[in-house]
């Protein structure tokens, strides 16, 4: 049998069994030989940046480039469900769902870490403060801008339109039938969705891993505890634990009331630093980054340093991010399209590619911005900070703001919001594969695959650090980009064939 179904359990078993032994063997080895582990990953991750990069740069300007081509052409049109399908949540609810899906804690960790460091380390010598912030700033709106959410939204609308206008299950393999046909009902696609599986488990466990460090980071900022891996284990073991709960509870009760909070908290946060802060300064260098992100957009898009360090900038950054946004593209590419019925193909691509696209640049804006403003300003050395400890950047940020105590809560809150409804939804998808496609499985395995999750980042944690959870998304990710590319081809030959049979050519 294909399928195994009981009161807890009800799976495809040629995806659930090997995702779980990988999974289990690779967290078993990780602690086992920790010391092994970690030389491995930094090999490994070296690797793939040395001989890889060129796919992957070109890969997510073609993701991009054709969810526009989508949104714009006449198939934007088709409504996810058919003609007569409404939507399941409010747009806020939807938006606020795809947001805290698509970016969470990585928004949180990055959003005065990311600019120091790169302006700390820029990728040109003999730039003075000013032409070091605009770089950073211009850097930071590229690695969160309309690239990532074209990789998502892609994904995405082709699940959607397979899974509610075709009636295929909610898989990766369904959305190539059209392409390779019974092939995909062989072992060839049982692997894709293995290989989605565990894109998605360590994907997560990359985000999961940030956003511990940071929230023992907040914990020993406001108790005075030392932020050690331990602490760390058991930040990730405790909010695991209440991730569970709310994956429980289902998609329209923990998971929708979790993701309006986590908007409602970001922004708060975000005002209260706009106007704590320099506002005027912070609305000026919004607009001119986004000038200058726009206007090199296509140098940016290409760039690889490749004549500087043997490309050493880009390795560092724009691949490890590309690869962990690919990684990641299975759970949020299945989670839009769960929560996208009754949305045509053209709100999927604008919304998804606009709206977070624009919030997460408004974002990195004001709370990057306002720590260059005191590194340029201030005498304050943030700079130093975050490249002793980037978990502490935010942190270290609201400390020269009034209220240090209340933002510095509410910053661990929002830190711990994200982790958990990044878990409950990567829970939820990861289920949604495993189960052959199936929409509301037993909660068992639900619990199953939250525990994996978290068991995932722990062992990622101590077997490496930080240097291991983004060779972990390196590893899933590549494989993915080449199958998203074939989505891309299989989802445009099956919107021309239904095209062509509805106006009768």
């Amino acid at each position: 049998m294909r399928n195994y179904k009981n009161k807890y359990f009800d799976i495809s078993k040629p995806v659930f069994i090997p995702s779980a032994l990988i999974t289990l063997i690779f967290v078993s080895l990780t602690i086992i030989f920790d010391e092994q582990a970690e030389t491995g990953f930094s090999i490994f991750r070296g690797y793939m940046s040395e001989h890889f990069g060129w796919f992957i740069t070109i890969a997510i300007n073609y993701f991009l480039f054709f969810v526009i081509y989508l949104a714009f052409s006449k198939f934007g049109n088709i409504r996810i469900g058919g003609e007569d399908a409404r939507p399941d949540f409010s747009k806020f609810s939807w938006i606020a769902m795809l947001f805290s899906a698509g970016m969470g804690i990585g928004l949180v960790y990055f959003s005065v870490a990311e600019p120091m460091l790169h302006f700390s380390n820029p990728i040109q010598e003999g730039l003075s403060g000013v032409q070091k912030s605009k770089l950073a700033m211009k850097h930071t709106f590229f690695h969160y801008g309309f690239h990532v959410w074209g990789i998502y939204t892609l994904l995405g609308m082709a699940l959607a339109y397979f899974t509610f206008n075709k009636k295929a299950a909610l898989s990766i393999k369904s959305t190539l039938k059209p392409l390779f046909g019974k092939y995909m009902n062989s072992f060839a696609g049982y692997a894709i969705d293995v290989i989605a599986v565990l894109a998605t488990l360590f994907g997560l466990a990359t985000t999961l891993g940030f956003g511990a460090v940071q929230f023992s980071s907040g914990i020993s900022e406001l108790s005075g505890l030392s932020s050690t891996i331990n602490l760390q284990v058991l930040s990730i073991a405790g909010i695991t634990l209440i991730a569970t709960l709310s994956v429980l509870s289902g998609l329209n009760k923990g998971l929708k009331y979790l993701s309006n909070l986590n908007i409602v908290i970001a922004l708060l946060l975000l005002f209260f630093v706009l106007a704590a802060g320099s506002t005027v300064f912070l609305l000026d260098g919004f607009v001119e980054s986004l000038g200058l992100y726009m206007t090199d957009f296509f140098e940016i898009s290409t760039y690889r340093n490749q004549y500087g360090e043997e490309g050493k900038w880009f390795k560092s950054w724009s691949m490890f991010y590309w690869v962990w946004w690919i990684s990641w593209s299975p759970f949020v590419g299945t989670f839009i399209a769960r929560i996208s019925k009754g949305r045509t193909l053209r709100d999927i691509a604008m919304y998804g590619l606009v709206v977070p696209s624009l919030f997460s640049m408004l974002w990195m804006s004001v709370l990057g911005g306002t720590a260059i403003d005191m590194q340029l300003n201030t005498g304050i050395d943030l700079a130093q900070i975050v490249s002793d400890d980037s978990s502490l950047g935010l942190f270290k940020m609201l400390e020269h703001l009034p209220y240090y105590k209340i933002t510095a809560v509410l910053s661990v809150f929002l830190v711990a919001t994200f982790f958990i409804t990044s878990s409950d939804s990567g829970s939820l998808v990861v289920d949604f594969m495993t189960s052959g496609g199936k929409l509301d499985a037993p909660k068992g395995q639900k619990v199953f695959w939250a525990f994996m999750e978290g068991a995932i980042a722990i062992a990622l944690l101590v077997g490496g650090g930080l240097s291991a959870l983004q060779s972990a998304s390196i590893s899933t990710g590549f494989p993915f980009a080449i199958i998203l590319f074939f989505v891309s081809l299989s989802l445009l030959k099956s919107l021309k064939k239904d095209d062509q049979l509805n106006t009768g050519k």
